[in-house]
């Protein structure tokens, strides 16, 4: 072995935190093992801690994720706004932030969702309006639906958590860039390397690795739906893996080549590409029944926000079931991805104002969404209640992922579209894991703001595996075992994310706004000294 493998090894030994390192693995690689064991028995006991969760806490995670909404809304406008994450300038143009903010996972969703969502919405329309399913009505109530599952309450929890864990690692002294300084005041910051901010930590791991891979496993399908729905190309399970592979070998490379050289220039070319395919979709479509449909859903979700982030079904048929598959199921999902979101975003915000963070967090990004889900999916709404073209059919023979390839079929320049989709499904693909993976690696190195190259592979590989498993079980057993474990991590992170919410009250209304501005205030600890000491959060050594 040469000096400077050597070298590489010897700093990805010293810098682990090997209790979140061992643990984090150890818990990932057991559920992949334990499903090639006995699958169905760990199915059946996911399932019943899952069924059980819902009962109990669906409730909770449609308050919480409302009032941090709310408080994200009020950090736009308030003045605790003009507080900083750092004193530095910041190191990204706003639209490479932007593109790579979008990019971290959640931009992902939004490519598999935006032609398949609003079709089940408008089949099976949300007991709340009391539209028949099928009909006229359910057009536009399917759209609002799904404008409100993709805009503000989803991009909220990543952002409060990135806002959270930027403003106490980059503003105070001695506190680490990881997930659980975001609890900070709650949990002292004496106390960051102690019991509570590893299970913190450690679940933060856990609850990535499964929430990004079965995204990753939807997007992957997606890929391999298409090959097989258009072409006739079914790649059986070895296929699967030879596609997986690939595409961790893509993202890897993508990582290991680092933020700005790797996710920077991808994810600028991602949003390029959704552009084009969105505005496509709007040109070569019903373009005046979009704008119309756009304009009356986008009204009828800003009245009926309240009523909906607060609808928990109780009195209606079905409707119970109904949000806990749809609404409460989403929010636990983002909630599962809100510790490498969050960390991604914190990492990439250093030196913005928390209004800034804020604004692109859930205002840039939904204006974004919205003309997505309009356009895409008001388009498959409208050829399906139209005739112009049967897309639920193909959708409940081949399954959701196929939904963009029978819509595409349909419009002029079919094929052009959507070889242009495969690629952004692949890109998006790319620009998800490898900041998951990089947020990953950063957990598992007590904070490390750009962790060793064997680290990142490491969890590259790890997270590759687990979503080429995900999608070989495919829709049996297995597949819905894991999605209901992401769930099962996820929603604690709702009390995480509440908490992180309530740590910045704190400190932001002890100085009234006054917050890190010409007197440099700290609230935690003592006053940062970066004469004396290398702050925490400072840029690493860095192989790259």
């Amino acid at each position: 072995m040469s000096d400077s493998e050597m070298g590489m090894v010897e700093r990805f030994t010293d810098e682990l935190d090997p209790v979140v390192f061992m643990f984090g693995a150890l818990i990932t690689l057991g559920v992949i093992g334990a499903f090639f064991v006995d699958r169905d028995a760990v199915s059946s006991g996911i399932a019943t801690v899952h069924a059980e969760m819902l009962s109990y806490l669906s409730w909770a995670l449609l308050v919480i994720v409302f009032l941090i909404v709310l408080f994200l809304l009020f950090l736009i406008v308030g003045p605790w706004g003009k507080a900083t994450l750092g004193d530095d300038d910041p190191e990204y143009s706003f639209l490479s932030f932007f593109s790579m903010l979008y990019s971290a996972g959640f931009a992902a969703g939004v490519v598999f969702w935006g032609p398949t969502e609003a079709l089940f919405y408008y089949d099976n329309p949300s007991p709340l309006f009391g539209v028949e399913g099928g009909s006229s009505a359910a057009i536009s109530v399917a759209v609002q639906q799904t404008l409100f599952h993709w805009a503000l309450p989803q991009l909220a929890v990543f952002t409060i958590m990135g806002i959270a864990i930027g403003y106490f690692a980059y503003n105070y002294e001695n506190v680490p860039l990881r997930v659980s300084s975001a609890l900070t005041p709650v949990i002292g910051k004496e106390n960051l390397d102690g019991p509570v901010a590893k299970v913190v930590d450690i679940l933060a791991v856990f609850a990535t690795i499964g929430g990004v891979a079965t995204s990753l496993g939807f997007i992957g399908s997606q890929f391999i739906t298409g090959l097989d729905y258009q072409w006739g190309i079914n790649l059986g399970d070895w296929g699967i893996l030879l596609i997986v592979t690939t595409m961790t070998i893509l993202f890897t490379v993508s990582m290991v080549l680092g933020v700005d050289k790797g996710i920077r220039r991808l994810s600028n070319f991602n949003m390029g590409l959704f552009v084009v395919i969105m505005l496509a979709t709007f040109i070569l479509g019903p373009t005046m029944f979009l704008l119309l449909l756009g304009s009356q859903a986008m009204g009828g979700m800003i009245s009926d926000f309240v009523s909906m982030s607060l609808y928990t079904g109780t009195g209606s048929e079905g409707g119970t079931a109904w949000v806990e598959s749809w609404t409460v199921f989403y929010w636990a999902w983002a909630l599962s991805w809100s510790p490498f979101a969050g960390l991604f975003i914190a990492r990439i915000a250093k030196g913005r104002t928390v209004r800034e963070v804020a604004f692109t967090g859930i205002v840039a990004t939904s204006a974004a969404t919205i003309p997505w889900f309009t356009f895409v999916g008001g388009s498959a709404v409208w050829a399906q209640h139209n005739g112009v073209t049967d897309i639920l059919g193909p959708v409940s023979e081949h399954g959701a992922p196929v939904a963009g390839f029978a819509l595409f079929e349909a419009f002029p320049f079919g094929s052009v579209l959507m070889i242009a989709f495969m690629i952004i499904v692949t890109t998006f693909f790319i620009t998800s894991a490898d900041s998951s993976t990089l947020a990953v690696s950063m957990m598992t190195t007590g904070g490390k703001e750009r962790p060793s190259t064997i680290n990142r592979v490491f969890w590259g590989i790890v997270l590759g595996l687990t979503a080429a498993i995900l999608m070989i079980l495919g829709d049996g057993a297995g597949a819905d075992a894991l999605q209901q474990a992401v769930v099962i991590t996820g929603a604690p992170f709702a009390f995480v994310c509440f908490l992180a919410m309530l740590s910045l009250i704190k400190n932001f209304s002890a100085t009234e706004g006054r917050v890190l501005l010409q007197d440099k205030t700290v609230l935690v600890g003592s006053t940062p000294d970066q004469s004396d000491e290398e702050p925490a959060a400072s840029a690493e050594p860095t192989d790259d």
